[in-house]
């Protein structure tokens, strides 16, 4: 059937989704009723006309600036560098961390092209350039990846004065911000330290 393996090629592309967890969706699919069906297909091309980045920090938001940015209620002179608009969605959940977040799009990755001029690294130095932010955290995962990206930072950052942290280890190694739990997210940045 045409339209089922291409609706099955489609769903292969989403991360985590294999051809027998597509499959199992597809079906699923035929199975419900068309009004549920329409609604999903709503509701997916809605998500992509309705958010987009935010001009400050570059988070996925419906308003711009988002919430975060707007709030008169967070910390403007702390700054939390992440890598992707859903770590921000992870630490938010944390309900630690009261400062404001930049995202840079990616991490510093030289076997996969992958410089600091991708990055929105320009867009921080600029954000930084009024001297109200005190402190930046660095909340890259603990890769090799974003270590460099966190070394990087550290040095590009020095001639503005503000003190670079990083967050503490309490999340593994070659784990990622968007699985880690609450608990574990809220000692990371009680115990962060100094790059």
């Amino acid at each position: 059937m045409k339209a089922l393996d291409e609706l099955v090629d489609l769903l292969t592309r989403l991360p985590g989704i294999g051809r027998k967890s597509a499959l199992r969706v597809a079906w699923h699919l035929l199975k419900a009723d068309e009004s549920y069906a329409a609604a999903l297909a709503e509701r997916i091309v809605a998500l992509k006309s309705s958010v987009h980045f935010c001009s400050l920090c570059g988070s996925y938001t419906e308003e711009d600036p988002c919430p975060v940015c707007s709030s008169p209620a967070r910390d403007h002179s702390l700054i939390c560098v992440v890598e992707q608009p859903q770590d921000v969605v992870t630490i938010e959940a944390s309900r630690e961390y009261r400062g404001l977040y930049h995202v840079l799009g990616g991490l510093i990755s030289p076997l996969d092209g992958v410089g600091p001029e991708e990055l929105h690294l320009a867009e921080l130095e600029s954000r930084l350039a009024d001297g109200e932010v005190r402190e930046v955290v660095v909340a890259t995962n603990p890769t090799v990846e974003g270590d460099t990206t966190a070394l990087y930072l550290k040095r590009a950052l020095e001639a503005t004065g503000v003190s670079v942290t990083r967050l503490a280890t309490g999340i593994p190694v070659g784990g990622d911000l968007e699985y880690a739990d609450r608990l574990t997210l809220a000692r990371s940045f009680r115990g962060r330290v100094r790059l």
